[in-house]
């Protein structure tokens, strides 16, 4: 997508997987997202097409769960082609009905789990694992959003498989919720932003943090020494905490935030686009509501420019 097409800033969905949840009769399940997936395919499509019609310009396809090594923790084979296969077709289906161009991006998630960089792959095997899943959605996106990376070493893994496709990649990191300036792993988000762009990515971003903590992220990478080439961006997620998560745990045990309504999110919002923000969106219980805020923010600030 060219950046340059959407002043003053590209807008994405909101967070697929908890609003799934929310939705599905289910509930929380181990595989989260997957299994609904699995259970529910309309369901993805309604939650997609909801973003949409909510304003986004950039779904994410719904896989961020599905990834085989998540599969084989949950006693499942290895039915990653399957998964990703149905979650393509969600996606298109709510794009089908959407009336307007809406971008399709692929998602590279941590290979084991979130918020743990400790648990990832050794970064050669990890690139041969991503490399795989790039595969299977590379002819049907228009882009990677490679997302929730808390380490440099798995961030780079993920955005040179995507690069290798020819997509453009967008890689997001997730970072300490105490301190916006260190990735969940300790090391400098600047260090990693560097490490992003020599790797081949043309968008780097913040995501599956506290607002506060994007804000944070996002200035002090603005306001540091190092030159900023490439357009950033953030989206956050709407948790008290995540330290409660634990791989096989379900996502039910983390509390949402009730000060995080659609109009506050835009307001936290507002301080990334004045920080240099040009990719904005939701991740984690970030809904439809919210990212329909944002899309009045933009047509207040493009109606005011």
């Amino acid at each position: 997508m060219d950046l340059a097409l959407t002043k003053p800033f590209v807008l994405l969905d909101g967070g697929t997987g908890q609003e799934l949840i929310l939705r599905s009769a289910a509930g929380a399940k181990p595989l989260w997202s997957a299994q609904v997936l699995m259970d529910e395919p309309d369901l993805v499509t309604a939650v997609h097409r909801d973003f949409i019609e909510a304003g986004a310009d950039v779904i994410t396809l719904n896989t961020y769960s599905a990834t085989p090594r998540r599969l084989w923790r949950n006693g499942l084979p290895d039915i990653t082609a399957e998964l990703h296969r149905a979650a393509i077709d969600a996606a298109n289906r709510a794009r089908s009905e959407a009336g307007r161009p809406v971008q399709l991006a692929g998602c590279l998630p941590p290979l084991v789990a979130s918020y743990r960089p400790e648990l990832a792959p050794p970064r050669a095997e990890a690139r041969a694992e991503f490399a795989a899943l790039v595969a299977l959605q590379a002819p049907d996106v228009d882009l990677f959003i490679i997302e929730t990376m808390t380490s440099i070493a798995e961030a780079v893994a993920a955005t040179e498989a995507a690069v290798d496709s020819g997509k453009p990649a967008w890689t997001a990191v997730s970072v300490d919720d105490r301190d916006g300036t260190l990735l969940r792993s300790g090391e400098p988000i600047t260090d990693a932003f560097t490490a992003i762009e020599e790797a081949g990515a043309v968008a780097v971003l913040v995501n599956c943090s506290s607002p506060e903590a994007v804000g944070a992220g996002l200035r002090h990478v603005l306001t540091s020494a190092r030159q900023q080439r490439l357009p950033i961006g953030g989206y956050a997620n709407g948790f008290v905490s995540v330290d409660a998560l634990e791989p096989g745990v379900t996502v039910d045990v983390l509390e949402t935030r009730i000060d995080l309504g659609p109009e506050a999110y835009a307001e936290h919002a507002t301080g990334w686009i004045e920080a240099g923000a040009r990719i904005i969106g939701g991740c984690c219980a970030v809904g439809p509501a919210h990212i329909a805020a944002l899309a009045r923010l933009r047509a207040e600030v493009m109606q005011a420019a």
